[in-house]
């Protein structure tokens, strides 16, 4: 299959960074990557692609009619459909409604390939801006549970809010914590234990069932903490915050000491998640509207947020931490899906071959259904790319990996 390492001379990268909107640096540092920047300009030719929430399939002719377009069926991919680059779907009543969410084919394949099956326990280690959540709950219904984490509160937030538009949060709790370190077992694992069934607790420290409004005491102690947190990289406190959770997530009736009861090493083994989902913050470089969006907000922004090489040596690191615990919490014959929309080795091939240099019982799994997926193989066998070029999807590099028995 195609690669997408291009050798280009001197010329051709001058005429390139002159007929793209990409700054010199970048130009650089896709070079430094192996990486053609030319891929950059096929932005007004991908499609847009959005998932339909399943149950509304009868109204597909409204919807149409309220885009003004074809809904053109991702047949490899259940309940998506391609829409035109141009068309905008926030401000539309099936938008408004939950009844349509916009989302990338490839990450929509990132969520297919964990295979989450009735009755799983799925942990999100890094779910915010949301769309995967809301497909992994979907795919859930009523059995199972879902946790989500992400290290920033207002981006687990919006979370919350999507959970709740399409009427999705019910088996879920999202925990505002460090995704490297965070060690909270499914419920049910703390729900089957003695500690919890005891008779004479103080029902006072049980869960109730979840609300918005908030004591008073809450709501200053978040307002303390916001003044000394940093929007886009929050640190959160050692013991994760609790923003969200659903009515048959787990937690209600729940004491707080056994929910954040500290694990065994050994516990996760038979009591952690049956998947688990590591969409690793990354540099973005593949994914093409997103980079897009730096003409707005500023090539400098672009620079600080994604080019600084104290970053990018910082990002490698946290996603092997990521990739790490993760697997730790995976049960024995449980699958991880570590994924990335970066196009670089260093973030996705390079990551997943140190991570299974230290760890033996881990292993690489094919991913059954990419047989039919328009992707290529990673420079790894059985690791999956999805790029523009071959997909006409954003960049997204997948590998599946199974938790064996020791």
């Amino acid at each position: 299959m195609a690669s997408l390492e291009n050798d280009l001379s001197a010329q051709e990268k001058e005429e390139l960074n002159g007929s793209l909107p990409l700054p010199a640096a970048f130009i650089n540092f896709l070079d430094e990557n192996g990486l053609d920047p030319s891929i950059y300009s096929l932005a007004d030719t991908i499609p847009r692609y959005i998932r339909v929430k399943p149950g509304c399939e009868s109204e597909f002719a409204d919807i149409e009619h309220e885009l003004r377009c074809k809904l053109e069926k991702v047949v490899w991919l259940p309940s998506f459909f391609a829409i035109p680059p141009h068309v905008q779907i926030a401000g539309s009543k099936a938008y408004r409604l939950g009844k349509i969410y916009g989302m990338d084919a490839a990450s929509g394949a990132a969520v297919l390939a964990l295979n989450v099956l009735p009755g799983d326990h799925v942990l999100d280690l890094c779910a915010a801006p949301g769309a995967k959540l809301c497909m992994l709950s979907d795919i859930l219904g009523s059995s199972g549970s879902l946790t989500a984490v992400d290290v920033a509160r207002h981006r687990l937030a919006a979370c919350r809010t999507m959970l709740q538009k399409y009427s999705l949060g019910d088996r879920c709790r999202l925990f505002v914590a460090d995704g490297t370190s965070f060690s909270i077992l499914p419920a049910v694992s703390c729900l089957e234990t003695e500690s919890c069934t005891m008779d004479g607790k103080d029902s006072t420290n049980k869960f109730l069932e979840w609300t918005s409004k908030r004591s008073w005491k809450d709501r200053k102690k978040q307002k303390k903490a916001s003044k000394t947190t940093a929007l886009h990289h929050t640190q959160p406190t050692a013991e994760p915050e609790l923003i969200f959770y659903g009515r048959h997530s787990g937690v209600v009736g729940l004491c707080r000491s056994d929910l954040f009861n500290p694990i065994c090493d050994n516990e996760p083994s038979t009591s952690g998640y049956d998947k688990v989902l590591v969409d690793a913050e990354c540099t973005h470089d593949g994914s093409i509207k997103h980079i897009q969006k730096f003409e707005f907000w500023g090539w400098k922004t672009f620079q600080r947020r994604v080019l600084d090489a104290e970053r990018t040596d910082n990002l490698l690191h946290l996603q092997l931490q990521l990739l790490c615990n993760g697997f730790k919490l995976l049960k024995v014959g449980g699958s991880l899906v570590y994924s990335t929309c970066s196009l670089t080795f260093a973030q996705n091939e390079d990551v997943v071959e140190q991570f299974l240099l230290k760890t033996p019982s881990a292993e690489l799994q094919q991913v059954d259904a990419a047989n039919n997926w328009p992707c290529r193989c990673g420079r790894i066998p059985k690791t999956l790319r999805f790029d523009p070029t071959t997909s006409q999807t954003s960049g997204l590099f997948i590998a599946k990996i199974s938790k064996l028995g020791t």
